[in-house]
């Protein structure tokens, strides 16, 4: 069972996504909330396997919130769900610690895929766009 944690600011995106992840085989919802000095506090205590993190949030922004979960516990796969789907946004968030990047315009079913896979190997930016800075190289993105 992949234990999930999800942050975002908008409750009924946070409704949504707890439907979608209560619903499906294999995956434990374990918390859910909407700023990131609270993803920050859940995380240290629950452990989630997965953190699903939106980057716009209120006070600590989703990368800085990213950050400080990767360093308390570098066994936790932060997974941005976002709608900024830009170099500058991607290469710092890999730089915080993400597993992986995904926009919200992604499929259900390819979201599933990703949570199942995200703890042991890294998920899917964009379709046709490899990880940046995976092997120490600059990012692909930027230019």
């Amino acid at each position: 069972m992949t234990t999930v944690m999800i942050v975002d600011d908008h409750p009924i995106v946070r409704a949504g996504l707890s439907e979608l992840l209560s619903s499906a085989d294999g995956i434990d919802l374990v918390g859910a909330v909407g700023s990131g000095e609270e993803a920050v506090a859940l995380a240290e205590r629950l452990s989630p396997a997965i953190v699903l993190m939106d980057i716009n949030l209120p006070g600590m922004d989703g990368i800085e919130a990213t950050k400080a979960i990767t360093e308390q516990n570098a066994d936790i796969a932060v997974v941005i769900l976002t709608t900024f789907d830009d170099a500058s946004h991607m290469d710092r968030a890999i730089l915080a610690g993400a597993r992986g990047y995904l926009r919200k315009d992604v499929p259900p079913q390819a979201l599933l895929a990703s949570i199942r896979t995200a703890a042991d190997t890294w998920v899917s930016f964009l379709p046709g766009v490899d990880p940046p800075l995976l092997n120490g190289s600059p990012s692909p993105l930027a230019g």
